[in-house]
């Protein structure tokens, strides 16, 4: 045994209770007594114990009753009852109230020390399944954060092993990509899930006030502070701060938050008082840091601080195929918003969305898709609805190539631009017959026919 199992033995009868008691213990088991329900139910509340073995005859409180207030109490603890009288309805209602087995006097101890090892291995296994369920049900809901590419489920991979843990972490990532995002899922899957997540954008703000904000103030501490005020750490207490941007954060900043890291205390500004603060730092940058530091920009101290765990969130145009997924999600999220029923896109349109660069990231096709919704007229986002160089070079380069074709047919024959139409259209589909009278709206006989007309074997 890894530890000794507790059992708490229950009977009137002194003499009986020390032969178990004795007995019990030479197993390897911890024992304690007691000489009535009422004290067993005290006991009980008083202390943890794995299984109780307990008498059903008992003078004060019998051994059902204290059954029924154990279980209510705590309904997980095996409770073997013990009795002279082999009754079955007595040992029914026992059961009934939640008696994990029944045995009779005068005891086989063989066959008691079987049943006591397999209700400890039956205790084991529910807290273990206990356990497994509240694992599962605290795992990292990746359902939260679109993408089914390979780079990303890489990404939530790593995410759902970082979360439980209280580990700094580093977000790394082109603008746009959802850093903020991942901060938040780490905090949410993470033991600090019911404390706070504050978040801070250490690039709108100037040192002063950024020092403020992190750190708090004191009444008087500057011209404007006419209160006193809580910091961003103070808030986060129990919980994890991002800080948002950290490549932006001055030297004299970063050498203030380094202190607060290391010593986990920090001093409102204008006071004196040591405030301790718990905390989970998550800091998120669009920049190399190791640059910043070769150019003397970033404390490499902090930034080791910080980068205990670095996730680099990649590049839409990384990962193409989330395009369509997110597009949908997107579509749904601001059709809804607008009160507009419009069923999805044109395939002209996702030709024009999988094609585009998208600098802007995930932020750029959302904002894409949503100005769409809102100018649409249609069932369906056509390309003509987004306003991205790609769909407009699409649609200018498609207008020019029909003009183009127009004026080369304009001093044709009718009959040469029938034969036209028709080998073009043939060549198109490969030379699927049946497909060209398709598209053309002519029977397979008469295409044939007009092959034949224009020297092509059938």
């Amino acid at each position: 045994m890894k530890r000794s199992e507790s059992i708490l033995v229950v009977d009137d009868d002194q003499a009986h209770r020390t032969v178990l008691a004795t007995l019990i213990a030479g197993w390897g088991y911890r024992v304690q007594e007691a000489d009535d329900g009422q004290a067993a139910i005290e006991q009980v509340k008083a202390g943890p114990f794995d299984l109780v073995l307990m008498d059903i005859r008992m003078l004060k409180v019998s051994g059902l009753e204290a059954l029924g207030a154990i279980k209510e109490y705590n309904p997980a603890i095996p409770v073997i009852i013990m009795t002279a009288y082999s009754s079955v309805d007595t040992a029914v209602e026992a059961l009934k109230k939640g008696a994990y087995d029944y045995l009779t006097k005068p005891l086989d101890f063989e066959k008691l020390k079987l049943t006591l090892k397999r209700a400890m291995e039956h205790l084991r296994l529910k807290t273990e399944n206990t356990a497994l369920r509240a694992s599962l049900a605290t795992d990292f809901d990746r359902q939260q954060i679109i993408g089914r590419s390979a780079a990303m489920q890489r990404l939530l991979d790593t995410v759902g092993q970082v979360a439980p843990s209280e580990a700094s972490v580093l977000i790394t990532g082109e603008s746009g990509t959802g850093k903020e995002l991942i901060a938040a899922a780490i905090h949410y899957n993470s033991p600090r899930r019911n404390g706070p997540f504050v978040k801070i954008n250490c690039a709108a703000l100037t040192e002063t006030l950024l020092e403020s904000e992190l750190f708090g103030h004191e009444k008087g501490a500057f011209t404007g502070a006419d209160r006193r005020k809580e910091g961003r750490f103070f808030q986060a207490d129990g919980g994890s701060l991002l800080l948002d941007e950290i490549s932006e954060m001055s030297l004299p900043m970063q050498a203030k938050l380094l202190r607060v890291i290391q010593e986990r205390e920090l001093t409102r500004v204008g006071g004196q008082e040591v405030i301790k603060v718990d905390v989970r730092l998550i800091a998120a940058t669009n920049k190399d840091l190791k640059d910043l530091i070769g150019g003397g920009l970033f404390r490499e101290d902090l930034y080791y601080r910080l980068n205990v765990v670095n996730l680099a969130l990649p590049a839409l145009r990384e990962r193409k195929e989330d395009i369509p997924l997110l597009a949908q999600h997107f579509l749904q999220v601001f059709a809804a918003k607008n009160s507009k029923r419009i069923k999805g896109f044109t395939p002209r349109a996702m030709d024009c969305l999988l094609r585009h660069h998208w600098p802007g990231n995930v932020r750029e096709l959302m904002n894409a898709v949503e100005r769409a919704v809102v100018l649409s007229r249609g069932d369906y986002l056509d390309q003509a609805d987004f306003a991205l160089e790609t769909c407009n070079q699409d649609t200018e380069a498609g207008t020019a190539q029909a003009q183009s074709r127009v004026e080369s047919l304009a001093n044709l024959p009718l009959a040469e631009v029938e034969r036209r139409t028709i080998l073009e259209t043939l060549e198109a589909v490969g030379g699927n017959k049946s497909e060209a009278a398709r598209r053309l709206g002519i029977t397979r006989k008469t295409l044939h026919k007009k092959l034949k007309q224009y020297g092509v074997m059938p």
